[in-house]
């Protein structure tokens, strides 16, 4: 093999408490599940270019050799992000969420940086921003592209 191979992002998997519940979670978001043939012991979802698996927490930790307690009752050192074209989109966004169970964090506002964002959590409390942002576009099968 010649050169450096690039890393890429493709999948991100969540640990879950409930799939199924979980799984209505993010149909409600309006994710659309794909690989059912994977069986119903983890789910998947196309997420714009990626994807979003939801496994139950205690088998992912098994999975990765990470102990499954104690679960952090709070910030995890990462959020996931919900790209929109507008505004309007990202207040459209957060009420879907919230009407789908997610938790409310933070009102969308103008941010420092130029753009518009809120925060939700889904029912795990995995954080969510949704965000309009200058310099990020969304194409319209949902991939997120940087300006140069």
């Amino acid at each position: 093999m010649a050169g450096k191979l690039k890393a890429r992002l493709g999948v991100v998997t969540l640990g879950v408490a409930d799939l199924p519940k979980s799984i209505r979670f993010y149909e409600a978001l309006g994710l659309e599940r794909r690989l059912r043939a994977a069986g119903e012991d983890i789910a998947f979802f196309q997420a714009g270019g990626g994807l979003v698996a939801l496994y139950p927490w205690d088998k992912l930790a098994a999975d990765a050799v990470t102990p499954d307690q104690p679960r952090p009752p709070a910030f995890r050192g990462m959020t996931l992000a919900w790209n929109c074209g507008s505004r309007e989109e990202v207040d459209a966004a957060i009420a879907q969420a919230i009407g789908a169970g997610a938790t409310l964090m933070k009102p969308a506002h103008d941010t420092f940086f130029g753009g518009y964002s809120g925060y939700f959590a889904d029912p795990d409390g995995h954080p969510w921003e949704v965000v309009v942002a200058p310099g990020i576009a969304v194409t319209p099968d949902g991939r997120v592209v940087l300006d140069d």
